[in-house]
């Protein structure tokens, strides 16, 4: 695929090469290890909604830390 071209091109092309990088690292676990990746999912199962929010409001706020102290 040709790179974008336009104002928006590098912030296209960034998001896209970010996508990527989320897809690979998303894939890591079940290649790897399929039988942690099901049991995890099997307690994610029991977990109550407000950690589950928790834990993703979490995950969001370290990745913006991230993205402000790095880029």
């Amino acid at each position: 695929m040709a790179p974008r071209r336009g104002p928006d091109a590098a912030m296209w092309n960034e998001l896209l090469a970010a996508f990527g990088l989320m897809l690979v690292l998303e894939g890591i676990l079940p290649f790897l290890n399929p039988g942690v990746l099901r049991r995890a999912l099997l307690r994610m199962i029991e977990l109550e909604d407000r950690v589950l929010r928790f834990a993703g409001l979490a995950s969001m706020l370290l990745g913006l830390l991230v993205l402000y102290f790095f880029r």
